[in-house]
């Protein structure tokens, strides 16, 4: 579990609830009205962009932000570099007897034992990092969309509180709430955008460049494997992936 966006994401919120209890009561800031306006607002334009198959996988999309966890590059290198060395000695077939965790990796390797083309491997390898590329955008495109809406709502809750209280002049006592619904809908929509959407948008959208790099990394070492390179060079090969520091830390390592 990544314990730092959930600390992030409750630290903001008790920092704006310990805020709001030094200036007044929390009860102040609860609205249902402008509950309705943004939170529904919001929701609403989800089924409008995306079908409803879609828009019920948001829950899922905000897990990946909470619960991901990928191979260490470092540990990945390192067992290529004995899968090389076992390819040297007893042939890429050698490979077969070992497990491997990373789907990925794994499909990879097989065709390298079932003998096919460096090319094919290479295209068909390659084009299922494209297609998770995508999904991992289309969810963090999900996030985006109510880091655009919600803002959007609360702009809108805004006007009607305006308008309701600018019609009731008359009347002190209907000022207030309609006052209350023209500045709390924008807080919501600020909120959300700022403190959940847009943040884990980011998030996911780290943790996808991640998963592509060790892709990536892992389709240089299939290659290399595949093309019989020797293990030193395909190590060096395969530092490339790393920072200095953590070549360093490698070869210290070894």
């Amino acid at each position: 579990m990544d314990t730092a966006t959930l600390i992030g994401l409750v630290a903001g919120t008790v920092f704006i609830c310990v805020a709001i209890l030094l200036g007044g009561e929390l009860g102040l800031f609860l609205d249902a009205p402008s509950s309705l306006i943004v939170f529904g607002g919001t929701a609403a334009t989800m089924f409008i962009r995306y079908p409803m198959s879609v828009v019920f996988t948001t829950f899922t999309v905000v897990k990946n932000a909470f619960f991901h966890s990928l191979q260490d590059q470092s540990e990945v290198i390192t067992q290529f570099i004995q899968l090389s060395q076992i390819s040297r000695k007893e042939g890429l077939l050698a490979l077969e007897r070992v497990q491997f965790e990373d789907p990925f990796l794994a499909k990879g390797i097989n065709y390298c034992v079932d003998g096919a083309e460096t090319r094919q491997i290479e295209t068909i390898l390659m084009k299922e990092i494209q297609y998770t590329k995508a999904r991992h955008s289309a969810g963090e495109e999900m996030l985006r969309a109510i880091n655009t809406s919600a803002p959007a709502f609360g702009m809108i809750g805004t006007l009607i509180g305006l308008v309701n209280m600018l019609a009731n002049m008359d009347d002190p006592k209907s000022i207030g709430p309609a006052m209350a619904v023209a500045i709390l809908t924008t807080l919501y929509g600020a909120v959300i955008s700022n403190l959940f959407a847009t943040p884990l948008a980011d998030k996911l959208a780290y943790y996808s460049a991640q998963e592509i790099d060790l892709k990536l990394l892992m389709l240089e070492g299939i290659l290399g494997l595949k093309r019989g390179e020797n293990p030193r060079m395909l190590e060096e090969t395969l530092h490339t992936f790393l920072a200095p520091a953590e070549r360093e830390a490698l070869k210290s390592a070894a």
